[in-house]
């Protein structure tokens, strides 16, 4: 019989049409654990919040990159083991209180242990993200790097306006298009560097956008949008819609013409 745990790959990687520039990102997308880990001695509803994944971001990124033809690279494993989104000397990366929760599991992790989840979750992750990088660029690509991920309704009982948001540090070239073209759909609250910001050294935009000069953006939805399969839909539907026609704004177009640049604009 296989041993489960040893099966548990940390990556799940989409193929997509190798003339694709996009390349889509799900930092949080899954609230498993491996078996080795339990349930880190959380109750099962704790896995079905928001400190365990982003709800909705994995369909929204699946579906999305099935409409553009676009690779997706996306975790496995709940960010309640090890935040992704992180860089590895964040002293956030493994959470031992996320929104009121305590994560017994992660109590007394030190670093022998963090290293170890560092190793066998995290740096795969990011490891595939740059390993789909080098080939898009093999292949004579500028990557275009969009992450997906999503919000709650409500922080500390105060209600969030916003429909979506957009993050980004320095290089507005994807972002700032982004934004205006979910503005002109009429009926959205779009956030520019809200419900958070965007310049968060050593965290995944930064690692593979900002440092490699390549155009990016973090989109955030907010979760009640995209709670349910319509909702998933609804969104990816507008997304493939608004998407493609951002390549075609100066920037994009310049850098896909010309290459990208060691250092970001600005």
């Amino acid at each position: 019989m296989m041993d489960e745990t040893a099966s548990f790959a940390p990556v799940e990687r989409i193929a997509g049409d190798p003339r694709s520039p996009w390349l889509l990102l799900c930092d949080h997308a899954s609230n498993r654990l491996p078996p080795d880990y339990g349930d880190l001695g959380l109750p099962a509803a704790e896995f079905e919040r928001h400190i365990a994944y982003d709800i909705g971001a994995a369909g929204v990124t699946r579906g999305l990159a099935a409409a553009l033809g676009a690779p997706a690279v996306m975790t496995t494993w709940s960010r309640l083991l090890i935040d992704p989104n992180r860089g590895e000397d964040d002293p956030t990366l493994v959470m031992r209180l996320s929104d009121g929760a305590i994560v017994p599991g992660n109590r007394h992790v030190d670093p022998a242990e963090r290293d170890r989840r560092i190793a066998r979750f995290h740096r795969p992750y990011h490891d595939a993200v740059a390993n789909e990088i080098t080939a898009m660029r093999a292949r004579g690509l500028v990557p275009v790097i969009l992450a997906v991920h999503s919000f709650t309704p409500f922080w500390k009982g105060v209600p969030r306006p916003w429909h979506a948001g957009v993050l980004w540090d320095r290089d507005p070239r994807l972002a700032l298009p982004l934004i205006a073209a979910l503005e002109r759909d009429g009926d959205l609250v779009v956030g520019d560097n809200e419900p958070y910001l965007g310049a968060l050294k050593g965290d995944t935009m930064y690692r593979h956008g900002t440092a490699a000069g390549l155009p990016h953006a973090l989109l955030e939805i907010r979760q009640d949008l995209i709670g349910d399969p319509g909702g998933i839909a609804d969104w990816v539907d507008r997304l493939a819609r608004r998407l493609p026609p951002l390549l075609a704004s100066e920037d994009l177009r310049a850098v896909r013409l010309h290459g990208s640049k060691a250092d970001q604009p600005g």
